[in-house]
């Protein structure tokens, strides 16, 4: 697995991402500890992340029965925003559907928000064709805007639609605006780690809730930066036996199998519970209904 989806900071944002989202939005620390227990995390490494996320402002501290922490409210549109983005991928785009551009440019002086919104469009996906130009499909103008919007980038960037009119071969064009390679080995390491996991459940795919919870929040947590970097450019752009489809098979039939069971680990250890909607009464003012 990689370094970066086994630290604690990434367990934490899975966990608060996944389940304590649903489960009223607040978590003690100790149940937070103990959950990470379970992924073989011990307490100083839980805390020092926690004093790390609460640094960041993802976190805010709050005392119910005990310490705990909820996330910020301006985490609420990035995990929404993560939430399209991991569980309701609509896989390649259309050629048809065209492109969304972006163009900026930013002041020497502010060097540091050059490098941020560098970083983000990558982040989103967007590929650089030139100095200061950089492009996704289309469907990907909505999160674009959003998140520039949120971090205060937008003035630096004009975006724009289009298609693409010449002169070179566009899937030998994309192949040097992206790498592939890259995109690539983090797919394959994804299906290298968890495809023998998903061959195991299959000829019985019932499991423990609490080893289902093991299993669930480490390949959740490699997964879920796999959707961002993958641009979703049409098929026909794309190298021969891409692998994000074997990846992505590997992910589907996981959550299938393992996020029900976790997620009811989680209530049992933590007495969480999700909110019980509304009861609907029958509007008895109504003539059918008297």
């Amino acid at each position: 697995m990689p370094e970066n989806a086994s630290r604690p900071s990434s367990l934490i944002h899975t966990i608060y991402g996944e389940f304590v989202r649903r489960l009223g939005g607040w978590i003690s620390i100790a149940d937070l500890i103990a959950l990470m227990a379970e992924l073989d995390v011990d307490a100083p490494a839980v805390r020092s992340a926690i004093s790390r996320l609460k640094k960041a402002g993802t976190l805010l501290q709050e005392r119910r029965e005990g310490t705990g922490y909820r996330l910020s409210p301006e985490m609420g549109p990035v995990f929404d925003e993560g939430d399209r983005r991991i569980f309701h991928s609509l896989g390649p785009a259309e050629l048809a559907d065209g492109w969304v551009v972006a163009v900026f440019s930013v002041p020497e002086s502010e060097r540091a928000s050059r490098h941020q919104l560098r970083s983000r469009l990558s982040w989103l996906g967007f590929g650089n064709a030139a100095p200061g130009v950089w492009l996704a499909p289309a469907r990907v103008l909505p999160d674009a805007r959003l998140l520039l919007e949120r971090l205060g980038l937008s003035a630096y960037v004009h975006l724009f639609l289009s298609e693409y009119a010449g002169f070179a071969e566009l899937r030998s064009a994309v192949g040097s605006w992206w790498d592939f390679p890259a995109i690539e080995e983090q797919y394959a390491e994804f299906t290298g780690a968890w495809g023998q996991v998903a061959a195991d459940l299959r000829p019985s795919p019932r499991i423990e809730a609490v080893e289902a919870f093991r299993a669930y929040v480490p390949m959740l947590t490699q997964w879920r930066r796999l959707p961002y970097l993958d641009p979703g450019l049409p098929e026909p752009l794309l190298p021969a036996e891409w692998n994000a489809v074997a990846a992505r098979a590997v992910f589907t039939e996981l959550h299938g199998l393992l996020a029900g069971p976790s997620l009811r680990h989680v209530e049992k250890l933590t007495g969480l519970s999700q909110p019980r909607p509304e009861p609907t009464w029958p509007d008895l003012t109504r003539p059918d209904l008297t």
